[in-house]
């Protein structure tokens, strides 16, 4: 009777983790921004990093698929900016350029597709223009 509890469990734990590891997803990544500061400029450049949270390495062939920069205006209406993407000045680092002119708290919404997840992966980072 004991053998058969012991393979019972055995069993039991390795569904369990088969389980988690397929309930594993977008939620496992994170943008994180290079810099948290910009300086203001007709060409300014936004760069982030996407991180596998449970590993800590940085993702290094995602795709970005989809990006809007905005200034978020206290008691008023959002401001889109242009946005352009730029090579990747070191692998993992996604860059892009924009016209932040306006010094003030932007956020960046991004998607990305990382290959073997089926799911996107999606952020918001929030940074300052700074004059």
């Amino acid at each position: 009777m004991t053998w058969k509890f012991a393979l019972t469990g055995a069993a039991v734990a390795v569904l369990v983790s088969l389980n988690s590891f397929v309930l594993a997803g977008a939620n496992d990544y994170v943008f994180e921004a290079i810099k948290t500061e910009i300086k203001s400029s007709n060409v300014a450049t936004v760069a982030v990093r996407l991180v596998h949270k449970p590993s800590g390495k940085p993702v290094t062939d995602a795709v970005i698929v989809q990006t809007r920069i905005v200034m978020a205006h206290d008691g008023g209406a959002e401001m889109a900016s242009a946005f352009v993407p730029l090579p990747s000045p070191e692998p993992s680092v996604y860059a892009f350029m924009a016209p932040l002119t306006m010094a003030g708290s932007w956020f960046l919404s991004i998607a990305a597709k990382v290959p073997g997840e089926p799911e996107t992966v999606v952020g918001k980072i929030t940074f300052r223009v700074i004059p």
